[in-house]
């Protein structure tokens, strides 16, 4: 694989810093990456291989899921990947999309409370309603890998609405809860399926 593009889109910061680290590790196994915040990528078929990342922000960030449906056309060239970062994760009981390899952080991925009888926050956070964005923007476009990784919450960083959807809607706390081993591991198990799908 010799060219590899990491893209991102973030909402204050985080996001961008897991870009780098995916980058990073992708970089050591000897592809030439660029990694690049979405609004800043003009020709994504001069890549190999694209990996795509982004918050959850009431669903998969817009922005990539607006990148995906602009540039579907080139991405179904080439193997691609995404990742997305959340701070609540609700396994399904099934997974609908079983061609693809979808990798949970086990400290973000809770089972539901009550099987079959699921919360508003659980079917909201579920992995299906989570991937399901996703894979609507570009329908054919096929991952090789879809990473769920927890993230940051810095309330300070949010405007007034993301805060008052966050607090009311997960009660989710302040804090840094991305496991950069986990990223890690992610990337590296990520390179070889990139070059197994090209």
């Amino acid at each position: 694989m010799k060219k590899m593009l990491v893209t991102y889109a973030t909402n204050a910061g985080s996001t961008a810093e897991i870009a780098e680290a995916v980058g990073e590790v992708l970089s050591q196994r000897g592809a030439d990456v660029e990694v690049k915040a979405i609004d800043a990528v003009t020709a994504p078929g001069t890549y190999d291989a694209v990996v795509v990342g982004a918050p959850m922000i009431f669903g998969w960030h817009r922005e990539a899921r607006a990148f995906l449906k602009h540039h579907h056309a080139t991405l179904r060239q080439v193997p691609v990947a995404y990742f997305m970062v959340a701070l609540s994760l609700t396994e399904d009981a099934e997974n609908p999309y079983s061609e693809i390899d979808i990798a949970l952080d086990p400290d973000l991925a809770k089972p539901p409370d009550r099987p079959g009888r699921l919360t508003f926050q659980e079917r909201f956070t579920s992995v299906t309603n989570y991937v399901q964005p996703a894979i609507q923007s570009a329908p054919d476009v096929t991952p090789v890998s879809i990473a769920f990784f927890n993230g940051k919450l810095d309330y300070g960083r949010l405007n007034v609405f993301e805060r008052w959807f966050v607090r009311l809607a997960f009660n989710a706390q302040e804090g840094d809860f991305r496991n950069w081993q986990l990223i890690r591991d992610w990337s590296e198990g990520l390179s070889p399926a990139l070059e197994a799908a090209a």
